[in-house]
């Protein structure tokens, strides 16, 4: 396989990781008609056929599930050279991709972005919000920042501090059923996550274990959660930096301490010293301090 295309083992590996050449395309953001090409290009270099169509797909077959190994090899070995060129960069500009939670981004880092602009203008920002773990180490991020501690012996961090969380709810909901306390809270009503179970867990560390029918309205998405809270569906949680500055919501106080969220800044090793990605990791780190405790 000395002289094999890596682009055709990489599209052999969408293919099996997507069981489909419209899948995969999609993966590669590639037309299915290429990557059609692809596979009968690496086939033809290899004298095998790869895959067996079948009603639902492709399926592989022994000679292409012997390759899947080797590929992956290949695969991980592209991202190293691709990790240890980048880590190479010393010039001061060029894109560095930030990724945080949906709420962070939104809420948090714009202002500290805009304040990284003004004074690396000519380091570009790509802001990647996201509520699911990226990957550092396949370059989805420079930097990311995390509410909790990656354990990944590869990466880098730094706790930044933490963020405090509030319970919230619209003027309207309290003057409607009354400003909760510890012994009536129960009978409130409270906006939690569909799938997500981090507040039914958070109830049950408080003494108060809840099943999801519990909250009679539910969403996964921080925004939108926060929109229903403040349009009056109920109380709910957020992060009290956020929630006191929001003249649309009311802090409420029941006597009970709410949990913390770390904030941590974290980079892969081999990019943490280029000049621009540690540029801006000192300056998030500046940005995100004083919103912390």
């Amino acid at each position: 396989m000395d002289n094999v295309d890596w682009s055709l083992v990489r599209a052999f590996l969408a293919v099996v990781e997507n069981g489909s050449l419209s899948g995969a395309a999609r993966s590669l953001k590639a037309s299915q008609p290429t990557l059609g090409r692809q596979i009968k290009a690496l086939e033809k270099q290899l004298s095998a056929e790869l895959f067996q169509r079948q009603p639902r797909g492709l399926i592989l077959t022994e000679t292409g599930a012997a390759l899947v190994a080797p590929a992956r090899a290949m695969q991980a070995a592209m991202r190293q050279i691709s990790i240890s060129a980048a880590g190479q960069q010393m010039k001061l500009q060029g894109t560095v991709r930030v990724t945080a939670s949906v709420v962070t981004s939104a809420y948090l880092l714009p202002a500290i972005i805009a304040d990284i602009r003004r004074k690396e203008p000519d380091i570009q920002i790509e802001l990647v919000p996201s509520d699911d773990s990226r990957n550092l180490s396949y370059r989805e991020a420079d930097i990311a920042v995390r509410m909790y501690r990656p354990t990944q012996l590869d990466l880098v961090t730094r706790h930044v501090g933490d963020l405090s969380l509030g319970l919230y709810a619209a003027p309207d909901y309290l003057g409607q059923r009354g400003m909760p306390t510890l012994e009536s809270m129960m009978e409130h009503d409270f906006v939690g996550y569909d799938a997500d179970t981090r507040i039914i867990d958070g109830f049950a560390q408080a003494g108060f274990p809840v099943a999801r029918d519990f909250f009679s309205v539910r969403c996964d998405d921080p925004i939108a959660y926060l929109e229903l809270i403040r349009a009056g569906c109920g109380i709910g949680f957020h992060q009290a930096g956020i929630g006191d500055a929001d003249d649309k919501l009311r802090k409420i106080d029941i006597g009970l301490p709410l949990p913390m969220l770390p904030v941590w800044l974290t980079a892969h090793e081999a990019l943490r010293h280029t000049p621009r990605i540690r540029r801006v990791w000192d300056l998030l780190h500046d940005g995100l301090r004083p919103l912390v405790s």
